[in-house]
């Protein structure tokens, strides 16, 4: 009877080992280990051979499957995003999508993951602590942070307390956005995906959709901020009348034709700039921060020389000295105005934090860096307008109202110094608008539908959106854009204050990034089949629910005095009441993912920073196996 391939080795090696000396048996021993690593190794080979023949096999009938695609197959192949995997070898051509179901199915794969949303890896983590500071620097010195400035003393504040109330805003500012920035300044995910965390795979989704809505609210209001500088280089050449030579036809008291046609010029300018990728426009960015300072300091310098050094220092209210009540209240406002500005930022912090090179990077520099170039570039605005009183006699909240006032003596060198100076703040407009609201769009849809938008797709779908908002009402006076701002701020301090909680009180500051990216039913922000974490969304709620009376007031509807007073502190009470709601629900219906089920009044801390160069391949092994068994994650993740 023959051997079989079994058999003739284990008898070749009886013999071999019978005729062997003691001394020569461990080195023999040796001979047949590396013989059998060998074989083990040459089966391995062949079976990665042939599952890769099998998956060449495959990928050729996918295409020609594709060659024989319906109608609903072709447009769908037209219309979504091409995803392009971090590691080539790993990289499949996805079968054709023929039904509605193949469709359903591949919107869930994609939504959970994809490489526009996974953890930013260590090569592209190259933001230091200068690089947040160049941000801010940049960021600071735009018209929308002069208008904001300017609240205090549209209040009735004098000037030394308007700034000391800018100062004070901006810290809590400062405070408040290091709160939001830790989660993706170690585990490097951004907004859309730490918000999962909180509120479940599924019911993120509205989060990410109320940042989006703010998106577009900002993109159309910084668009028209935009416009008005349009609106003033088109009068420094062509004349101070172009709203009466241009025929009137639209019937809106804050809105002419000339005035809707800047509007759109601008919009058109700004479209071109959605087309590259982000990355492509720091030269932009670079740009912007180099000149804008010089137009800002330039208009100071004007302006004060226009009133010979003369400052209204005092208040610049016309109805006079106002109560201490009053005052105290025009102080809380003027404070919260700074909050309310920030509350979109301070939410989606994760979305640049996670650049950051180190676990400081992005702590200390914003921590020093935002309240300082705010509280500067507010001083700015604040003598501006300080000295333009004196000029006009008027309170003006707007630089660029007083840029429009200095056209009044139409003499080519007001002429030259308006159209230069609105050119600037135009092309600073154009800046932050593309980093503070076009791009944090498109990536936040980008999380909501991977399978058809990407960042480029989404920022274009933000400026559409935009055309809608009708920002020329929200800007018609400084107290209607502070009750737009603070309406936002009643929304978005109530989410901001449940993620807090979580990830600082209940988490202990961990977080499982392989969770994060998974709808299994045992992973730990699914929390049910619904994908959503009921406690944080019912404190939500409860976080709203104080404001909402106030928010009614805003909008005109009458209501109590006392529920304008909470309003007014909108963003503190939206922010603590949802994030003591959700400490005790969660005290009374504990949640899973916390190492050593350790509770609220534990003392731990189990933060710690990540490593993510391989996370798509240990996440393959995550969705598989269910644990991972590598680096990082072997130690805390199994």
């Amino acid at each position: 009877m023959a051997l079989s391939d079994s058999e003739f080795d284990t008898a070749s090696r009886t013999m071999k080992i019978g005729t062997v000396t003691a001394e020569d048996d461990k080195q023999t021993t040796k001979e047949f280990e590396l013989e059998d690593e060998i074989k083990t190794s040459s089966k391995s080979v062949a079976s990665i051979i042939e599952k890769k023949e099998t998956d060449s096999e495959n990928d050729t009938t996918v295409i020609q499957d594709r060659e024989k695609a319906s109608w609903f197959q072709r447009i769908i192949e037209f219309l979504e995003v091409k995803q392009v995997s971090t590691d080539p070898a790993a990289h499949k051509v996805e079968k054709p999508i023929k039904t509605f179901k193949d469709l359903r199915k591949s919107l869930l794969t994609t939504y959970l993951y994809n490489t526009d949303l996974r953890p930013v890896e260590a090569k592209r983590r190259t933001w230091t602590w200068k690089q947040y500071i160049f941000f801010w620097i940049s960021g600071s010195f735009n018209v929308n942070t002069w208008q904001i400035s300017a609240t205090g003393l549209q209040l009735g504040l004098n000037w030394w307390q308007t700034w000391i109330c800018i100062w004070a805003g901006y810290t809590f500012v400062a405070f408040f956005l290091i709160l939001g920035s830790k989660v993706g300044n170690n585990y490097h995910i951004s907004f859309p995906i730490s918000s999962r965390v909180s509120f479940g795979i599924y019911f993120s989704i509205w989060i990410v959709i109320n940042r989006v809505v703010m998106a577009c609210v900002w993109n159309s209001t910084l668009a028209y901020i935009g416009s008005q500088c349009v609106q003033l280089m088109l009068k420094a050449i062509f004349g101070t009348d172009l709203n009466t030579r241009i025929k009137d036809t639209i019937k809106s008291p804050n809105l002419t034709n000339f005035e809707f046609l800047c509007f759109m010029v601008f919009w058109v300018v700004c479209l071109p700039f959605l087309w590259f990728p982000p990355d492509k426009l720091r030269h932009i960015f670079a740009f912007k921060s180099a000149i804008t300072p010089f137009a800002a300091f330039g208009f100071l310098i004007w302006t004060l020389c226009k009133s010979k050094g003369h400052l209204a220092l005092g208040s610049l209210n016309e109805g006079g000295a106002i109560s201490k009540t009053v005052l105290a209240w025009s102080v809380i406002r003027s404070i919260m105005s700074a909050l309310d500005n920030f509350s979109t930022l301070i939410l989606n912090a994760p979305d640049f934090t996670r650049f950051g090179k180190t676990y400081k990077s992005s702590i200390y520099s914003q921590l020093v860096a935002l309240p300082v170039c705010f509280a500067v570039i507010s001083l700015i605005g604040i003598l501006s307008v300080s000295a333009a009183y004196t000029l006009y006699g008027v309170n003006y909240w707007s630089p660029l109202d007083i840029l429009n006032r200095y056209l009044d003596n139409y003499t080519s060198g007001n002429r030259a110094g308006v159209f230069l100076i609105s050119f600037i703040f135009a092309f600073d407009q154009l800046g932050a608008n593309l980093s503070g609201n076009s791009i944090p769009a498109g990536t936040d849809m980008t999380a909501l539908l991977p399978k058809f938008i990407n960042i480029r797709r989404g920022s274009y779908i933000c400026a559409l959106i935009s055309l809608a908002i009708c920002p020329w009402d929200l800007l018609s006076s400084s107290s209607k854009f502070t009750t737009a701002l603070a309406a936002y701020a009643v929304f978005l301090s109530a989410i901001a204050g449940v993620i807090s909680a979580d990830y600082f009180i209940v988490r202990k500051g961990y977080v499982n990034i392989f969770h994060c990216y998974t709808n299994k039913p045992d992973s730990y922000y699914m929390y049910n089949k619904y994908g959503t974490n009921w406690r944080a969304v019912v404190a939500y709620l409860i976080g709203i629910a104080p404001n909402f009376a106030g928010f009614l007031g805003s909008v005109g509807i009458s209501v109590p005095i006392g529920a304008m007073r909470v309003y007014y502190l909108n963003y503190f009470v939206g922010y603590l009441v949802s994030a003591l709601s959700y400490c005790i629900l969660v005290y009374f219906y504990p949640i899973s993912g916390v190492p050593g089920n350790a509770k609220l009044t534990d003392c731990k801390w189990l933060e710690e920073w990540v490593e993510v160069e391989e996370f798509e391949s240990e996440r393959e092994v995550f969705e598989e196996y269910g644990s991972v068994s590598t680096g990082y994650e072997k130690i805390r993740y199994v």
